[in-house]
């Protein structure tokens, strides 16, 4: 080629007819900021000014960049990418040319990961043993399992420790492991800051070279279309780069509305799994596991957990800031915590069964908390297993309810309102004797009222 002058001429012409061909759109944000390197009779050398877009423009665009060359100039065998990040005289300390500078700085774009989010502090019961399964194998396999991890559930039932424990455990196994946790607000933040302060391409660049990414309650993007879209061409470049993307949501990814029936299907394409609402068992231990970690100085009652594991069956957040409450505030003042204090305290945050108490609902609770069948109120079974829970129940329905002891016999079984006076005076009696006994009574009146 004759002279730097003609080379530059041809590589207008060529960049001019490789607008035409792809839009303004695609070529502003992708090829707009490829450079001429150096060119010669038979090699032309373009520059990227990041590894990112290097590996992004190359392999889709080199074979329509020599064909458009050799319009220009004939003898054109190759078309060569390298990396030489841009230099400005606003900034001196620019690395020299030749250096890569595809440097990852996830703290300027990810969340900082909670380090009381991990594997050890999360309790496992039946609603959540698959989908913390899924968390551990993702975060210990050394090739990826499945491909995206989607876990969804309701509010507070787990799924954000999950992404933080998998983002933990990653980097405590493999500290060169890039890692991203960001909500699909964040997500969404970032992106448009990026693209007002015209920093797209290191957006794309950060979070595009991650090797896991984790983006919490994915159905934030809903009815953004921008974000989506960003969303969804990261994705994709992740998952064909071979790395590991998990998402949370509030429902699973066929549900997800006002997203894009391509994402969702994306979405789908792992392992998708549910972590079910919280039971009583898992509330409990829970709360214990909760109380075992506040210190040996603190001191709550097993009646009161139960109360708790019992009265608060919403998100396991709420069941632990309900104890934090409850210890806060007896240490605040110094009192011990109580069945009595409980209640007061917690008075908005319990959950009420407003209005009218059933003998149904009495029969149901009281069974429940025995661990029998609610159908055993109702049997000639005389065993003491059954008795002592019926006899209660039968005694709450007399004080709970503004029903007549033969009404209440009609209830157990169509039993005599006899039976039902002699069970009310025996459960005062045992009341009397037996502080425990006592005190499992006191217990389910609470929890029936509440």
């Amino acid at each position: 080629m004759d002279g730097m002058k003609a080379v530059d001429e041809c590589w207008r012409r060529v960049r001019e007819r490789l607008r035409d061909e792809v839009g303004d759109m695609t070529f502003e944000r992708w090829i707009e900021s490829v450079r001429l390197e150096s060119a010669d009779e038979s090699r032309v050398v373009l520059a990227a000014p990041t590894r990112f877009l290097r590996d992004w423009v190359a392999p889709r665009y080199t074979d329509r960049l020599r064909a458009l060359w050799r319009m220009e100039t004939p003898s054109i065998e190759d078309v060569e990418f390298v990396v030489r990040p841009a230099l400005t005289p606003a900034d001196p300390a620019a690395p020299p040319p030749g250096a890569d500078d595809a440097r990852f700085d996830d703290a300027g774009l990810g969340v900082e990961l909670d380090e009381n989010y991990n594997f050890d502090n999360f309790i496992i019961g039946k609603p959540n043993e698959l989908a913390c399964a899924a968390a551990r194998n993702v975060s210990d396999a050394d090739e990826i399992p499945f491909n995206p991890l989607f876990i969804y559930g309701g509010v507070g039932l787990g799924k954000t420790h999950l992404l933080h424990a998998i983002g933990l455990r990653v980097r405590a196994r493999r500290p060169g492991r890039r890692v991203i946790y960001l909500s699909a607000e964040k997500f969404m933040y970032r992106f448009i800051n990026a693209l007002r302060y015209e920093k797209i391409m290191t957006f794309k660049e950060q979070i595009r070279s991650v090797d896991l990414l984790l983006i919490d309650d994915v159905q934030f993007m809903g009815g953004k279309e921008s974000t989506q879209e960003e969303f969804f061409h990261t994705f994709n470049a992740l998952v064909e780069e071979k790395k590991q993307v998990v998402v949370s949501g509030d429902r699973s990814p066929a549900n997800l509305e006002y997203m894009d029936e391509r994402m969702r299907s994306r979405l789908s394409w792992g392992l998708v799994t549910e972590v079910h609402a919280t039971d009583y068992e898992l509330r409990l231990e829970i709360l214990h596991a909760r109380v075992e970690r506040m210190g040996s100085g603190t001191r709550v009652p097993d009646k009161v957990l139960e109360f708790l594991a019992h009265g608060i069956a919403g998100s396991v957040r709420e069941l632990e800031g309900a104890l934090t409450s409850l210890v806060a505030h007896a240490t605040l003042i110094g009192a011990e915590i109580t069945l009595e204090s409980c209640q007061d305290i917690l008075r908005d945050k319990l959950r009420a069964t407003r209005g009218h108490i059933t003998i149904e609902e009495i029969q149901k609770k009281v069974a429940e908390y025995f661990n029998i069948r609610v159908s055993e109120m109702s049997s000639p079974r005389r065993a003491r297993i059954v008795t002592r829970p019926r006899h209660i129940a039968m005694y709450l329905a007399k004080e709970l309810t503004a029903r007549s002891l033969p009404d209440i016999g009609r209830q157990f079984g169509n039993r005599d309102h006899t039976t039902v006076l002699h069970a009310v005076r025996r459960v005062n009696t045992l009341r009397r004797e037996d502080p425990r006994f006592s005190e499992d009574v006191e217990l389910l009146r609470r929890m029936l009222e509440t």
